[in-house]
């Protein structure tokens, strides 16, 4: 069960009335992350997202760590046609073939940028220059939807071969992992995730 939520702080709306979603804002959302294991798990989840709402695939999360061996990279580029049929067949996640073969073949190419570059990290958070970008928004019509830098990342990933990493699913993902400091101004994670404030122990 979520913990229970501190109202007294200012937040994005997007969450809502959504204790789940709200303890995802507060507690992930635009965080840099440099471990390889979240960042594929975030990429998988984002691709699962394509034409849904987040708060579909943030409610099956637990569900899809369980049927994607906790997101294992290793082990998600090992699943075969057996496995596919079993996911297909798992009502606690997205049953959707194209989604799910994507992330298998998505592993596999993963691999291969971890291998090229050291880690996925080294290779993802060059798009920023290696730290996050802060942005000043006001209102949530302001955040955009894409950005140059995730064109830049879409068109390469698409050039390595991954699927589901168009260039809205790539800005999603960088406002995910920190890439990007997406939460308002008058958010109180906007000025703790750029360092403006230290955050508060919650």
């Amino acid at each position: 069960m979520p913990a229970p939520i501190d109202n007294t702080f200012v937040r994005c709306p997007w969450p809502s009335e959504d204790l789940q979603m709200i303890q995802y804002h507060d507690k992930e959302w635009g965080v840099p992350l440099h471990d390889d294991r979240i960042i594929f798990e975030f990429l998988v989840l984002e691709g699962m997202q394509a034409g849904l709402s987040w708060s579909t695939v943030l409610h099956k999360r637990e569900n899809f760590r369980k049927a994607f061996d906790g997101f294992d990279v290793e082990k998600v580029a090992r699943f075969d046609d057996r496995k596919v049929r079993n996911l297909l067949r798992d009502q606690g996640i997205i049953r959707n073939r194209l989604k799910i073969e994507a992330a298998i073949e998505n592993a596999s190419l993963f691999i291969e940028v971890q291998e090229e570059h050291g880690s996925f990290e080294k290779y993802i958070w060059k798009f920023v220059n290696g730290k996050p970008k802060i942005n000043m928004f006001k209102t949530l019509r302001s955040i955009p939807a894409t950005s140059k830098e995730s064109d830049a990342m879409s068109k390469d990933l698409k050039e390595r071969g991954f699927r589901f990493v168009g260039s809205t699913i790539c800005y999603a993902h960088m406002q995910a992992t920190g890439m990007v400091n997406d939460h308002l101004v008058k958010c109180f994670r906007h000025d703790e995730l750029s360092g403006a404030v230290p955050p508060v122990i919650r």
